[in-house]
């Protein structure tokens, strides 16, 4: 590290170019962050979109605490009469496995996307919208060669992609979907994305495309209307503030999950090394058992098994909270002054349809399986939307700053929590924390793990379960892990994480 330096970390090298141009520009982490977030609207369409929802968790230089920006989705006001509810399975081809997902209108939770970036860019922002939205609005109308990556992703959610005319003429223009190399583009976004900048957050409330949003529902068949749209707001947070290693911990505080899950996690492990343990392989599996055990076996009671009362009293709209685990994307920026930004959105997947000529579709949140219980329209009615994303800061004592955040359904808060401890605990370069094997335990049991662990950590591993899944390889399965690291004087370094074709940028 040097001097004081700017650095990026996004899932795409377009999300992650589009922020550097805004910090080469002048504008400020937040400004970049607004620009990665509006680019990876065009440039990883499957996990985001301005029809989607998210957190930013936002830390002003100078400054010792963090501020949480929620502007993820919202359960309808209304719930359609079932008959008249468009909500079907499709079902999403991983390779080895299958997933099923719903799709149609009926699946589709109110967005807070555009509210979100405005809100953003009110707080923090210096720089112009307009300026903010260019890079995005250009590479959406000129094109880009399609990556493998996002290639492969197209073909895992193909029958959301083909589903209806609007999307194909999209994402299969001649037929069939495009593939890595072809060239995407994306004219209808580009045209919203400049006219958002014009017009601001109204225009998805009660402007033309608020309206469209609303008319696409009611003829649809979704649940959304023009009131939806109109009562959503953004939700400024004090965030989950945690300790470990001696550094703060700033997380997703309530009604969101997976902050809550960090922190037990955190502390779990700080009482093992004040036993003199280190924090091994085992050490982390054990770590991930004793979680899921406490969320399952005590729930709103979570708070009383953590060392402080940062939870008190709010654990229970995290539990109450009906949750979504979808396909996430995220963005870390830190600048030069050492603002900080860490942004996680998602679309789910996508409802399916187009709204108008637009070039975006709405979320598909209402099809996760926790929230609907199989049953189109089963959801408590108005309600924000727990999420596991997780976009996190990291206050060190020296003042270095770290911001980080992962995409990966509910392996979100285990990817987080193995990073930060790689950073914190085993003091590893960011690249070497975000490359370094991972494991996961789902609630069943089911113990998942990387290659690259030692023999006896894998012992140690397969001793915990009687269903264990050795991966060949890395694999997207656990998250993508982007990181930017900041000092003041030792300078900057970024991860972007290899599993999910992250790209790091220090300027």
């Amino acid at each position: 590290m040097k001097k004081p330096q700017s650095v990026v970390a996004a899932g795409h090298s377009l999300t992650a170019e589009a922020a550097a141009e805004i910090l080469a520009d002048g504008g400020n982490a937040f400004d970049a962050a607004i620009a990665g977030v509006c680019m990876s609207f065009v440039a990883e369409a499957v996990f985001a979109s301005p029809g989607g929802g998210g957190f930013l968790m936002a830390r002003a230089a100078g400054q010792r605490a963090a501020k949480l920006f929620d502007f993820f989705v919202e359960t309808p006001l209304k719930r359609r009469a079932a008959n008249d509810v468009s909500f079907f399975p499709i079902n999403a081809n991983f390779g080895p496995a299958t997933q099923e997902f719903h799709i149609g209108l009926g699946a589709s939770a109110t967005p807070g996307i555009a509210q979100g970036l405005f809100a953003m860019h009110e707080a923090y922002g210096r720089l112009p919208m307009k300026r903010l939205v260019e890079p995005a609005v250009r590479a959406a109308n000129q094109g880009f060669p399609l990556s493998d990556f996002q290639a492969y992703l197209f073909t895992v959610v193909a029958p959301i992609l083909q589903e209806s005319a609007s999307a194909r003429a999209i994402f299969a223009p001649g037929g069939t979907l495009l593939k890595g190399g072809d060239t995407f583009r994306n004219e209808g976004l580009g045209e919203t994305l400049a006219w958002l900048a014009e017009d601001g957050a109204r225009l998805f409330v009660d402007g033309d495309i608020g309206q469209a949003i609303a008319a696409q529902s009611r003829d649809l068949g979704g649940h959304l209307t023009m009131d939806d749209l109109k009562r959503y707001e953004v939700c400024v947070r004090d965030p989950l503030l945690w300790r470990f290693g001696g550094a703060a911990v700033a997380l997703n505080p309530p009604p969101s999950a997976g902050g809550a899950l960090i922190a037990y996690g955190l502390s779990y492990l700080e009482a093992h090394t004040a036993l003199g343990q280190d924090i091994d392989a085992r050490a982390l599996g054990a770590a991930m058992i004793a979680t899921n055990e406490v969320r399952g076996a005590h729930g709103n009671q979570l708070a009383a098994k953590l060392a402080a009362g940062a939870l008190a009293g709010d654990i229970a709209a995290s539990v109450a909270a009906p949750q979504a685990y979808r396909g996430t994307t995220h963005i870390s920026v830190i600048d030069a002054e050492g603002n900080a930004a860490a942004v996680s959105l998602s679309n789910g997947e996508g409802n399916g349809f187009i709204v108008g000529d637009h070039g975006f579709m709405l979320n598909n949140m209402l099809g996760e399986e926790d929230v609907v219980g199989g049953e189109p329209g089963d959801f408590r009615e108005g309600v924000r939307m727990s999420s596991m994303m997780a976009p996190t800061i990291i206050l060190e004592a020296d003042g270095t700053v770290t911001a980080l955040g992962t995409g990966g359904s509910n392996r979100i808060r285990t990817a987080i929590l193995q990073v930060a401890v790689n950073i914190l605990a085993h003091r590893l370069e960011v690249e070497d924390a975000v490359n370094a094997p991972r494991l996961h335990v789902e609630r069943c049991g089911t113990v998942s793990f990387e290659p690259g662990f030692t023999e006896e950590e894998e012992a140690a591993l397969r001793a915990l379960s009687e269903t264990v899944k050795a991966w060949p390889e890395r694999n997207l399965f656990f998250g993508g892990v982007h990181v930017a690291r900041w000092h003041e004087k030792k300078g900057a370094q970024g991860a972007g994480d290899p599993r999910r074709q992250g790209v790091a940028k220090v300027a």
